[in-house]
């Protein structure tokens, strides 16, 4: 018994080193995290004026708009505004891949933060859902407008769901959304 704990203590050294490196990229990435959704809630007029740069504008937009982490940043209605304006094809395009790119954030957010998402009343259903279905449930929020999208994008991450697959399944819900939101607004204005 002796010797069992000695093994233990021995091979306990590089266990807590990967322990310490794991926390420090939790606490880096939730930091990183809470500071784009900060900045980019504050800077939400220059967020509309990329708009000027055409489809680079908007796919910009639709990063730093779907990079808030429980944070509403009115991308919709600037997709809507923006199918308007220039070929809805092409803008429900972008924007869906742009969006799909910004929801990483909630994704990083969950790989360092599992602890502050954990009391969302959501959290017990959405886990259980990740958990049975997987990239379905990142496809079907995805696809319809709605706040759970960001809790699966952090569960995703708090589970460590592959990320090119959060990425496909995203995109293949958001893509979809996107054409919608960027026709409605071709035949509405």
């Amino acid at each position: 018994m002796n010797k069992s704990n000695n093994d233990l203590n021995s091979s306990s050294p590089p266990e807590r080193k990967i322990l310490v490196k794991h926390r420090i990229l939790q606490v880096a990435a939730m930091i990183l995290v809470i500071i784009i959704s900060i900045i980019l809630i504050s800077q939400k007029q220059a967020i509309a004026g990329l708009s000027h740069y055409g489809y680079i504008g908007i796919f910009l937009i639709s990063v730093l708009s779907a990079s808030t982490v429980f944070f509403p940043v009115p991308g919709i209605i600037l997709i809507i505004s923006f199918g308007a304006i220039f070929n809805p094809f092409w803008v429900g395009l972008i924007s869906g891949i742009g969006s799909t790119l910004g929801e990483i954030t909630a994704y990083i957010f969950g790989y360092g933060g599992r602890f502050t998402v954990e009391q969302n009343k959501y959290y017990p259903k959405m886990v259980s859902w990740m958990k049975r279905w997987g990239g379905w449930t990142i496809l079907v929020l995805a696809l319809i407008p709605n706040p759970l999208f960001d809790l699966a994008g952090t569960v995703a991450g708090i589970l460590k769901y592959p990320l090119w697959k959060f990425f496909i399944y995203g995109a293949l819900g958001r893509i979809p959304k996107h054409f919608i939101f960027a026709f409605i607004g071709y035949f509405w204005f």
